[in-house]
């Protein structure tokens, strides 16, 4: 019998009306993301390394800090320091130095979906410390080192998340390293690119001190500390092997310009000058893309 003063529905309506408020809920309560759909939004990180190189990547546990960052070292004979140090996805790089201490020169790169990376111990960074740059995969970002509190050349790398935690579990070229493992990764980083690295370009003793970004390649800063001689070279990521316009110049501050120009395949350069202890303002082109640099890079 019911309650005095309690209104009686039909059972029909009463289903009715039940079966609305759950749809009505189910719409506004928001879904949790299927693992089909957060790894579509995961970006796809390739070895910090040259095409072909392999290293160890060592995933230490205990008392590695933090716990789920990879060391990277040698592996079979090959000497890992002043390897090539590249973005293994592309975003925004952010240089810093921390001296004798920590991570030393190191490099934090931001991705598009969040996610950043973190590079340290480097010899040497595309970017003076405070600097930054927009990065694609395959980006020269530095060389390896052991700056900071390193005892051994090494890279140090680390996956974090959005919210700035580690992935314990990092991915790289597919293989996926967990804590306490050791695996020898052959990098795919840049391969089918441009078959020139700056280095080779300029010739052995010269290292990356600085680059910009052109549509369809990027500029280059190099030095050779041997014989105070800068170099820059302007390579083509894309219509590889056409001739496109292309140049690249260096100027030491209060002396001409030098520059090389034409329709190249891969490059443009090497130009070359002495420039101990001067200022030098450098650059290059793809195309109708163009960068100028002030009068930097002093010592």
């Amino acid at each position: 019998m019911p309650e005095t003063g309690r209104p009686t529905w039909p059972k029909t309506l009463r289903f009715a009306i039940t079966a609305l408020l759950v749809t009505l809920a189910a719409a506004l309560i928001p879904q949790a993301a299927s693992a089909q759909d957060i790894s579509t939004l995961a970006v796809a990180h390739k070895s910090p390394f040259n095409c072909g190189k392999t290293f160890y990547a060592n995933n230490w546990t205990p008392g590695h800090s933090p716990s789920g960052a990879l060391d990277w070292q040698d592996y079979g004979g090959d000497d890992i320091n002043g390897e090539t140090v590249r973005a293994t996805a592309s975003g925004t790089a952010y240089f810093y130095d921390a001296g004798s201490t920590s991570y030393g020169k190191w490099i934090e790169v931001r991705h598009s979906d969040g996610t950043r990376t973190r590079y340290a111990h480097l010899a040497t960074m595309a970017r003076s410390a405070g600097g930054s740059m927009s990065v694609n995969q395959g980006t020269t970002i530095g060389t390896v080192g052991s700056t900071g509190g390193s005892n051994a050349p090494h890279l140090h790398y680390e996956q974090r998340t959005s919210t700035g935690a580690m992935d314990t579990s990092p991915t790289v070229d597919g293989v996926t390293v967990s804590l306490g493992q050791k695996k020898a990764i052959t990098s795919t980083n840049a391969c089918g690119g441009n078959p020139y690295t700056p280095e080779e370009v300029c010739g052995s003793g010269y290292s990356v001190i600085d680059s910009a970004g052109l549509i369809g390649g990027s500029t280059y800063l190099l030095y050779n500390s041997g014989d105070g001689y800068n170099c820059v070279v302007t390579l083509k990521t894309t219509n590889l092997g056409t001739s496109t316009s292309m140049s690249a110049f260096l100027e030491p501050e209060g002396e001409s310009r030098t520059t090389d120009s034409g329709s190249y395949g891969y490059y443009a350069g090497p130009v070359k000058r002495h420039a101990a202890g001067q200022c030098v303002k450098w650059g290059g082109s793809i195309g109708t893309s163009t960068y100028t640099s002030p009068f930097e890079h002093c010592g």
